[in-house]
């Protein structure tokens, strides 16, 4: 594989890495859990949610990292972080139940569609 097509596929993974960070970030708030499951979940979903999105963050930079030279991967990275949270925030302001496919194992809107 050539190293161009190799630091596209890594930056494309970096964006899925980032854009899933922010998702599990933006549903471990309660705000945000309300708008995408009808309910907040309990503490220990948003814990683990917000583990996931510092995960995720983190494995973005390391693959921006992997792509290119520190100087631009941290521009990238930022960059990306950035595009991430914009497009986070517009699916929550369209289509929240978008979201749930971050957190497949939550069933808290089931169960209140359900009563």
């Amino acid at each position: 594989m050539s190293e161009p097509m190799l630091s596209s596929l890594l930056l494309a993974a970096a964006f899925v890495a980032a854009l899933a960070g922010m998702g599990w970030l933006a549903l471990a708030m309660p705000s945000h859990a309300q708008q995408v499951w009808g309910e907040v979940p309990p503490a220990r979903i948003a814990r683990a949610l917000r583990g996931l999105g510092a995960s995720g963050l983190v494995t973005a930079l390391a693959l921006c990292l992997a792509a290119d030279h520190a100087s631009m991967a941290s521009l990238v990275w930022v960059m990306t972080l950035a595009t991430s949270a914009l497009v986070v925030a517009f699916a929550l302001s369209t289509r929240p139940a978008w979201l749930r496919g971050l957190a497949p194992w939550v069933r808290i809107a089931t169960k209140s569609a359900a009563s």
